[in-house]
């Protein structure tokens, strides 16, 4: 049985990293209870037919964070491991950002601020064909100073897309500094409440607050798109890269791969 298990998640992400050479390591760690949670217990996904009819959709608008999502949808049996081992070589499909090309990925995204607009329109295909799919889309927090984000709710609030999930990865920077500094976000809850929408906020390390947030979403057909703000950490889960903006853009060598991989060896 397939447990999506975090350690596991993160460690096949530090193993493409460092086959890849390539970089946004932190932004993945910061997301993989967020993805554990949803292909565990709540994505109606079968890694084994990633294009059935009748699917939940997960669109991943921080796509630079896709190792995440690539390393779940190995656990789920769509991608082989060694597809994951040419993770950003020559000729592989899988690239540094998400790309629909890839199965199990509903949208190519990377172009920040532009995937929650797929996911909403997602949301409104299904409300029109009167099934019962839900959308799923994790935004990350230096993304929302996108107005698209913004324009996005308004569609779903007017159009009651209660099956709409927004997870915010809330871990406090983007590519080139802390969002205070950026462009500060304020309230990000209040934000989306005063967009027409239901919010929860969870610490998005504890699978059990994230689980409770999205059972208790579900249960609330109400026509109000639903936000979990999640308060992450970035590159949670190796502690020289917890916190530390520069693992944004830095690539692993042998010795801070053996030393990441370690932390994470011993965690188990």
């Amino acid at each position: 049985m397939t447990t999506f298990d975090p350690l596991q998640v993160r460690r096949t992400v530090l193993r493409m990293a460092y086959a890849g050479s390539t970089v946004h390591i932190g932004c993945a760690f910061s997301i993989v209870e967020l993805l554990t949670v949803l292909y565990r217990s709540h994505l109606r996904f079968d890694g084994h037919d990633p294009r059935a009819t009748g699917r939940d959709y997960l669109v991943l608008s921080k796509g630079h964070g896709v190792m995440a999502q690539y390393a779940c949808l190995h656990e789920s049996g769509c991608l082989s491991a060694e597809e994951m081992q040419r993770y950003f070589g020559d000729g592989t499909r899988l690239k540094g950002l998400a790309d629909a090309h890839v199965p199990g990925i509903e949208a190519t995204t990377g172009s920040l601020g532009h995937g929650l607009s797929v996911a909403a329109g997602l949301a409104l295909g299904a409300k029109l064909g009167k099934t019962d799919q839900r959308c799923y889309t994790v935004v990350g927090d230096g993304e929302i100073n996108e107005g698209t984000i913004w324009e996005a709710m308004l569609f779903a609030a007017q159009f009651r897309l209660d099956n709409l999930f927004v997870l915010v990865d809330k871990n406090g920077f983007q590519a080139m500094g802390t969002t205070d500094e950026v462009i500060a976000l304020g309230d990000v809850g209040g934000k989306f409440a005063a967009f027409g929408c239901d919010v929860a906020k969870v610490d998005g390390h504890d699978e059990g607050q994230i689980d409770a947030a999205l059972v208790s979403m579900k249960a609330m057909q109400n026509g109000r798109p639903k936000v979990i703000v999640a308060n992450t950490v970035k590159g949670k889960g190796v502690s020289f890269m917890e916190n530390d903006n520069r693992w944004h853009y830095t690539r692993l060598d042998a010795g801070t791969y053996a030393a990441a991989m370690a932390e994470l060896e011993g965690a188990a």
